[in-house]
């Protein structure tokens, strides 16, 4: 526009020059977009300079005692064990209820006449059905039990979350260890790369070096995005076991591979979630067998009343009792069956029991095996890095060929991938051995 009220006005034909500036100002008023619409769009584009330029906010992960803390009130898994918990609280609550009474009314011989032998009547009654034989006390008693076979359950997922969680945040941790150790071995690679290119133009290596060293590069590329991958899937279970709204993008609190807790002196087979969630549920079922014989005994009816005789004022009392005859059916199937499932609940116990003390044993096993594992792999880490440092300096100083160079730079990272796997090896053996032996995995000392 400027230019356009700027520029000679060359096609005036004898027009002055005032004249033609003035239709170019008059133009540029009339093309002049309006205030409003000039607001909107600078703020338009202000808001969008300021969304592309603002970057990602990294969500870090908290320490794993707040990270359980926290996910005791948020962990689905847990919340769902305790809404089980309340609603077999309800049913107990429930189980303590009477039977509600029954009110009647009766009209017999309408339409009779007033004078007729038979008179007209009117009833009123309440009846009441009362439980004999111990049914009432058997129901509270099966509510109680399944109240506590809730709360054995409730404890064993905790326990279990507890070292799953432990579980996930450790190899969320190895996740981005491995991530880094891709990192500094695709930087190793394109060192060896570059002195690759530099010793062969130099004449002191073949062609045929500096294809291995490229295949080596594009190798270290290909395990960078792989580990990057593994720590975004390791970090997203992470967010989801612990209930986040906001997938974790990062571990920045170190996971201590050794238990602060010690192991359990005097350790038994009951002490193991399992088997006491095993035998609350064999309580319950015990109970049900009671309910189940006590099924048949007959419910006594006791109904009370006042009747109303047509056309005069009288009036007589009537009482009545019922009770059922049990002479089909005596529930002898239902007590069978239930008593299968109390029989099936005891060898469960039986076997949760075996399985408890074998978990312990091999749990045992496995600690003592993995901290022996670490300390190997540490030391063997430590001597792959020395002759990796070494054979870099033969390689520069051409003493030794890439080739070698390139094997013991792989042996350098098999080493650490070791030591990582070793340490989270350590923290499984740990998480299994507090399961089996019911307690929080990586709690706090007691």
């Amino acid at each position: 526009m400027q230019d356009l009220i700027k520029r000679p006005c060359v096609q005036s034909h004898g027009r002055s020059p005032d004249t033609c500036v003035l239709r170019a100002k008059r133009h540029s008023a009339e093309v002049e977009m309006p205030p409003l619409l000039r607001r909107v769009l600078l703020a338009a584009v202000v808001v969008t300079a300021l969304a592309v330029t603002q970057p990602v906010l990294a969500i870090d992960s908290p320490s794993f005692p707040v990270l359980l803390q926290q996910a005791q009130v948020d962990a689905p898994r847990l919340l769902e064990q305790a809404a089980n918990v309340r609603a077999t609280d309800a049913d107990l609550r429930q189980s303590r209820a009477w039977l509600n009474p029954t009110l009647s009314a009766s009209a017999e011989n309408l339409g009779v006449a007033q004078a007729g032998v038979s008179q007209r009547e009117n009833t009123f009654s309440i009846a009441q059905v009362f439980e004999i034989g111990g049914k009432r006390a058997a129901r509270i008693e099966a509510g109680r039990q399944l109240v506590l076979s809730a709360a054995a359950r409730a404890h064993h997922a905790r326990i279990t979350y507890a070292s799953e969680l432990a579980v996930a945040y450790a190899s969320a941790e190895a996740m981005q260890q491995r991530h880094e150790v891709a990192k500094q071995e695709l930087e190793r690679s394109r060192d060896d790369q570059r002195a690759a290119e530099a010793l062969v133009k130099a004449g002191r290596e073949a062609d045929l070096r500096l294809a291995q060293a490229r295949a080596a590069l594009a190798a270290a590329e290909a395990a960078l995005q792989s580990a990057i991958a593994d720590e975004t899937g390791a970090l997203a279970r992470l967010s989801a076991l612990a209930g986040a709204a906001e997938p974790f993008t990062r571990v920045i609190h170190p996971f201590p591979i050794d238990d602060p807790r010690p192991a359990a002196a005097a350790w038994t087979p009951a002490d193991t979630p399992a088997l006491a969630s095993a035998s609350a549920e064999r309580n319950a079922l015990a109970a049900q067998v009671r309910i189940e014989e006590r099924r048949w005994v007959p419910d006594i009816g006791v109904s009370v009343g006042m009747r109303k005789f047509g056309w005069t004022d009288e009036r007589a009392a009537t009482v009545s009792i019922s009770a059922s005859i049990p002479l089909f059916d005596r529930n002898k199937a239902g007590i069978d069956a239930a008593r299968e499932r109390a029989n099936g609940a005891t060898l469960r116990v039986e076997g949760a029991r075996l399985d408890a003390i074998a978990t312990h044993r091999s749990a045992l096993a496995q600690v003592e095996a993995s901290a022996r594992r670490v300390q190997a792999a540490e030391q063997g880490e430590t001597a792959a890095s020395d002759a990796y440092r070494l054979g870099r300096i033969g390689y520069e100083s051409g003493k030794t060929s890439l080739l070698e160079l390139l094997s013991i730079r792989r042996l350098l990272a098999e080493a650490t991938e070791r030591t990582i796997e070793a340490r989270l090896d350590r923290v499984r053996a740990l998480a299994t051995l507090s399961l089996a032996e019911g307690r929080i995995a990586y709690g706090e000392k007691q």
